[in-house]
């Protein structure tokens, strides 16, 4: 039995969400006392981008192994998460529009309010991202969501798949 594509695709927009505010208000910094020109800005554009694709296909990923975990979990628990997740796709890509100002705008006084502005955009998606992985950590450990792709042995004790084991005490 495959482990499912869902958890290993959520941990890049995760991570996105903790690292927008820094790389964000880096390049502010940056732009603001002219250590680099406006430009520099394309690389917020870029990890913006990647945060709202990559939740795209965590979306899309988790939407696929929803109904496998409806076995053991309430659905109305797998929807708050979805549509937490929904969310927070929603904002980031929200937030990606005005990301782009910055780059468009001619006065540096424009660049700087617009780029404050994503700065500040970028807290409210991690909290947004937050509230997601609160929610997908209730369903895998509150709930036993994760159970659905265990094997039972003989014994009764469940198992990982073929090919994957999970750490003893002699193996830390």
């Amino acid at each position: 039995m495959e482990l499912p594509l869902h958890p290993k695709l959520v941990h890049l927009p995760m991570a996105l969400a903790i690292l927008m505010p820094l790389l964000t208000s880096g390049v502010l910094l940056a732009i603001w006392r002219d250590w680099f020109p406006k430009r520099v800005w394309s690389l917020v554009i870029v990890g913006q981008f990647l945060l709202v694709g990559s939740g795209i296909l965590a979306l899309r990923s988790g939407e696929a192994d929803e109904e496998r975990v409806e076995k053991v979990v309430a659905e109305v628990v797998l929807e708050r998460h979805e549509e937490a997740g929904e969310r927070f796709v929603w904002v980031g890509g929200f937030l990606l529009a005005i990301t782009v100002l910055p780059l468009l705008l001619r006065s540096k006084r424009a660049t700087l309010i617009t780029g404050a502005a994503s700065c500040a955009g970028t807290f409210v998606v991690l909290a947004f991202g937050y509230q997601v992985g609160q929610l997908g950590g209730e369903i895998v450990y509150g709930h036993n969501g994760a159970s659905v792709y265990a094997t039972a042995t003989p014994g009764g004790a469940l198992t990982m798949p073929a090919g994957k084991r999970a750490l003893g005490d002699d193996d830390r």
